[in-house]
Formats: C-alpha cells, sequence, structure tokens
C-alpha cells in the first residue's frame, strides 16, 4: 500500500517511529518532542492503544500527554473490528493533531483495523500535516511493508522476518524496533534481502525518527539508531537459500546515529549531530 497523496501546496506530516520503552517520566524528551510537533499546548492528541492487551495502557498516555501539556488527550479503544465503526471516536480522530499507536503485538492492530476507515483516516491525516507516531508495535506498522515477527539473532538467514503489510505512511523504511536489546539485525537484514528498495531502520530502545515532510530522519533519544542502506547493494543469496540458510549479502552501506544525528532517506546520507 503505497503513501497517501498528498495534497497540492500542503506538506505531509512527521512520522515519529519509537523503538520502545521510551522514557515517560524522569525524561520523556521523545514524548515531548512528538507533543510540540503535535501542536504543542494546541495538540489534540489520539491514542490508539490497539497492540496492547493491558487496560491501562491508554489511559497511561492520555494521562501522560495531558501532563505534558496537550489541550487535550483521548485513548481510542479499538479492539475489534466492530470499533472501528464507532463515528464519535472516528471524527475525532480526523480532528486531531497528533495520533500515537502504543506498544503491544503489531498483528492486533493489522488485523483489527487493517482496511478500515480508522486505517484510512490515520494515513489521510498523515497526508494533511497531521503527526503520526508509535512506539514498539505502534513503530512497526507505519510502514508501507511491516515486519511482523522473526527470530533474534545477528545472521540473517532465510525465513528470519515474516512480512505483512503496515498502514504504509512511508515506503521509503522498513522499521524494527528493540533493536540492539533483542539482537535484530539478522531479520532487519533479512527483511531487506527481499528487495533493496527501502532502507532499514532499526530503532534502539528510547530513541525515535523523527521523520519531516521531506523525509529528513532526525534522531531523539537516548540510544542510536541504525541505518542500512542496501542501495548498493551487489549480490544478495536470498533467492538460492533454503529456510535457516544464512544470507550472503556484498555492498551493504550502514550508519549508526546517535541523538541529533540525521539522516536523508532521498539522498541516502548521513550527517552526524552538530554538537559533534
Amino acid at each position: 500500500m503505497p503513501p497517501a497523496k498528498v495534497s497540492e501546496n500542503q506538506c505531509r506530516g512527521y512520522i515519529v517511529p519509537v523503538g520502545g520503552a521510551e522514557e515517560k517520566e524522569s525524561n520523556p524528551t521523545i514524548l515531548e518532542r512528538f507533543l510540540a510537533r503535535s501542536g504543542g499546548e494546541q495538540a489534540r492528541i489520539a491514542v490508539i492503544p490497539t497492540a496492547s492487551r493491558l487496560e491501562d495502557t491508554g489511559s497511561r498516555y492520555e494521562h501522560i500527554f495531558r501532563e505534558l501539556g496537550a489541550a487535550q488527550a483521548r485513548s481510542l479503544e479499538y479492539h475489534r473490528r466492530e470499533d472501528a465503526e464507532r463515528g464519535e471516536w472516528l471524527s475525532y480522530l480526523k480532528e486531531a493533531t497528533g495520533i500515537f499507536l502504543t506498544g503491544g503485538n503489531q498483528l492486533r492492530i493489522s488485523t483489527v483495523l487493517g482496511g478500515t476507515d480508522v486505517a484510512r483516516a490515520i494515513r489521510t491525516a498523515n497526508a494533511n500535516g497531521t503527526t503520526v507516531g508509535g512506539t514498539s508495535a505502534g513503530a512497526a506498522i507505519l510502514s508501507e511493508h511491516m515486519i511482523a515477527f522473526g527470530a533474534s539473532g545477528s545472521t540473517p538467514r532465510a525465513g528470519m522476518a515474516s512480512l505483512a503489510p503496515g498502514f504504509g505512511l512511508t515506503n521509503k523504511v522498513i522499521i524494527d524496533q528493540h533493536f540492539r536489546q533483542r539482537d535484530r539485525i539478522g531479520r532487519l537484514l533479512a527483511a531487506l534481502a527481499f528487495n533493496p528498495f527501502a532502507i532499514g531502520i532499526g530503532l534502539d530502545e528510547d530513541t525515535g525518527a523523527f521523520i519531516d515532510g521531506d523525509d529528513v530522519l532526525e534522531v531523539v533519544g537516548s540510544g542510536c539508531i541504525t541505518v542500512v542502506d542496501l542501495g548498493e547493494l551487489e549480490h544478495s543469496s536470498m533467492d538460492m537459500a533454503d529456510e535457516g540458510d544464512a544470507i550472503c549479502m556484498t555492498g551493504i552501506k550502514m550508519h549508526l546515529l546517535d541523538h541529533g544525528s540525521r539522516y536523508d532517506l532521498k539522498a541516502r546520507t548521513a550527517h552526524p549531530s552538530a554538537h559533534r
């Protein structure tokens, strides 16, 4: 599913995938920045806790965004497909200045909301300037191709990553979360080996990628983002590999970017933080 068309003279809103376990209390840098990009004190935040099975996930984020200064924050409890038909919730979602999807299981998001008016509203809102972000599972669902599940490990192997359709806010990246904490470089490489068109974004915990309307990514948080660029890939053995075989890949470019660093997804160029 390609990104929704951006209207003439309009700029797409920020896309903000977060690697999970973001700091919420003592130093909530990522959530503060998300709120700022969503309108600050005038922000109207819609929280979507569909990925989580915990009853208080949505209300917790409601409280956090209100404490950070949002004018409004409301959790839309989409837990069944019929919930997506609730007109009042859909109206609030369409008027939101920021939409935030919580962590949990990304397949719960896709199976509950995929193909619904809610999914379409999120895509349209972002194309019209609304900031859309998510943490952990909520980050994975944002791109066109989503890593549904897979094995940990540093060596890419055939069958290591299973892909599913995401919301398609961008088709330029494939996102993986809890990246170095759960040793997921192998499965991100395996996912990219199918087609090197996309750029791999591996998000450490408490680390977010703020991707603006010009497709320039800024790193915010205490960890790093691993950028895997297969634009100059010379060889991939994916087409010849049997299930479980190690995959041979040559010509890979990789960047490790910390807070304040930027990456231009169009030009495929990395820029270290200015403080260096």
